[in-house]
């Protein structure tokens, strides 16, 4: 069945039709999912969450637009509101920005699962910024919409979570080059 009959159906609750959009769309959403959630659980759960909004909102999908990336935008949004919920994000003054250098070192020395994996150890305000802007190209403008902060919180959290990754990175590779000797 081709996309636009896929979702045509979708809108009617037919369960093969949602579960062909799932299986076609479930991969790249997880991958999404994983950017914003510490844990391959809660990327699970985002994922889950995201998909019945999804289902449920699916007569509101233009039909001039990308389905992918509006199902994309569904699953950020979905992540944004479960961390909101919880009450993780730190607002903190723009007085209060460090300067932090905004390059990371070559990580090319790094495996992705590793890189991954130090991403999802970043504080849950810091992971979601820098998902965002670094991941997804957000715009501190949009972050700060989304999240519900200000621009200066969002340069400030994503500086902090760079000054994180940094740390993590030196660690990773102290670790690894006396495991290697």
């Amino acid at each position: 069945m081709v996309l636009k009959e896929l979702i045509n159906e979708c809108r009617k609750n037919n369960r093969k039709a949602q579960r062909e959009i799932y299986d076609r769309f479930s991969g790249n959403l997880f991958a999404s999912c994983l950017k914003y959630a510490p844990s391959y659980e809660e990327a699970q759960d985002i994922l889950q969450d995201s998909f019945i909004t999804i289902f449920n909102k699916m007569d509101q999908f233009k039909d001039d637009g990308s389905f992918e990336g509006w199902c994309r935008r569904i699953a950020v949004n979905t992540a944004l509101q479960r961390y909101r919920k919880k009450k993780v994000f730190n607002l903190v003054n723009e007085d209060q920005i460090k300067d932090v250098q905004d390059d990371i070192e070559e990580i090319e020395d790094i495996d992705l699962n590793s890189l991954l994996n130090m991403v999802q150890q970043l504080p849950d305000r810091y992971r979601m910024v820098f998902s965002m802007y670094v991941l997804d190209g957000y715009s501190h403008k949009e972050i700060a919409s989304m999240m519900e902060i200000t621009e200066g919180t969002s340069k400030s959290n994503l500086a902090r979570a760079r000054q994180h990754l940094k740390e993590m990175i030196n660690t990773w590779r102290f670790n690894n080059n006396c495991n290697a000797s």
